[in-house]
């Protein structure tokens, strides 16, 4: 099987490095890299291709997924208080203007 060849993943695999890569690219990284990035990311939470037969494949992992909620909020507990309390109250009020 030559280099790059994704024969031997399944086609839960292939979807989800579709919307891996769609969301590098979103980001404005290059589509060769965004893909590279994709399969990689794949490759570590589910330990490679799992096409190989019935119960031969590993259970994934999410590890990458769940680093994003993780490292979230970081920039925003950075914020003095009062900062963070004005755009609450500022969102609240928008919120209720646009219900009524």
């Amino acid at each position: 099987m030559p280099r790059g060849d994704k024969s031997a993943y399944s086609d839960k695999q292939k979807r989800k490095a579709e919307h891996i890569e769609e969301g590098y690219e979103k980001r404005g990284i290059p589509e060769k890299e965004a893909e590279r990035r994709a399969w990689a990311t794949v490759n570590k939470e589910s330990g490679g291709g799992n096409k190989s037969g019935s119960g031969r494949g590993k259970k994934d992992t999410n590890v990458s997924a769940k680093k994003g909620g993780a490292r979230g909020g970081a920039a925003s507990a950075k914020r003095p208080a009062a900062a963070r309390s004005a755009s609450a109250k500022k969102a609240a009020a928008t919120r209720k203007r646009k219900a009524s």
